[in-house]
C-alpha cells in the first residue's frame, strides 16, 4: 500500500496493493495492523454505503465533539470527486480544501480525520460509495457548510448538481462555529 499526503497532509490518499489475475482482483481495503503503522490507529464503528446517480453531490457535511468523525472512503463502482475542508482553527489550513478522484477502478481510499467537513459529487451514474467511521452517526452533532461557498472556492468542474435540501440551505464557511482546534 502507497499513501500519499494530500496538500493538506493530514488528508491521506491510499493506494492499495491490488492483485489482478484472470479470475478478476483482490485487494485489502482495510487492515488495522497496517494503517496504524503508518498512523492511522483510529478504530471505525460504523460502515456506510451510498448509491448515487451523476451528478449528484452529497455535503460539505462533519459532526461536532464528542462524536467527531475520521471518514476512510471509497468507491466499489463508478466515480466521484472526494473533498476535505480543512476546518480545524489555528491550523495552517484553515479554510482550504484538497480533494480526490476515487473510481471503482484505481481502488484508491482517502483518508478524512476528525476535524474536516467532507462532501462528494458522483461523476457516473450508480456510483457506490462506501466510508467507514470513527464515531457513530448522531443526528443533533450533524453540521454542513454549503458547498458552493464563495470563500472555499471549490472547484466541483460540475453544474447544477442534484442537491439534497440540507445541502442547498447549509450556511456559509464564514457563519460556522468551528468547535475543533488543532493542537
Amino acid at each position: 500500500m502507497e499513501i500519499i499526503k494530500s496538500d493538506i497532509p493530514d488528508v491521506w490518499l491510499i493506494k492499495p496493493d491490488v492483485y489482478r489475475d484472470n479470475r478478476g482482483y483482490f485487494y485489502e481495503s482495510y487492515h488495522f495492523e497496517r494503517f496504524a503503522e503508518a498512523g492511522m490507529d483510529y478504530m471505525f464503528v460504523q460502515d456506510n454505503e451510498s448509491m448515487s446517480k451523476k451528478g449528484v453531490l452529497r455535503g460539505l457535511h462533519y459532526q461536532i465533539p464528542p462524536f467527531e468523525q475520521g471518514k476512510l472512503v471509497r468507491v466499489i463502482k463508478g466515480a466521484v470527486l472526494d473533498v476535505a475542508v480543512d476546518i480545524r482553527r489555528h491550523s495552517p489550513f484553515y479554510g482550504k480544501w484538497c480533494s480526490a478522484v476515487l473510481t471503482g477502478e484505481n481502488k484508491f481510499l482517502y483518508w478524512i480525520p476528525p476535524g474536516f467537513a467532507h462532501g462528494f459529487l458522483t461523476l457516473e451514474d450508480d456510483s457506490i460509495f462506501s466510508y467507514k467511521c470513527t464515531t457513530v452517526y448522531n443526528r443533533d452533532a450533524e453540521r454542513s457548510i454549503r458547498w458552493d461557498d464563495p470563500d472555499l472556492n471549490i472547484n466541483w468542474n460540475f453544474q447544477n448538481p442534484v442537491l439534497a435540501e440540507k445541502d442547498n440551505n447549509a450556511p456559509l464557511f464564514k457563519d460556522i462555529q468551528s468547535p475543533f482546534i488543532m493542537q
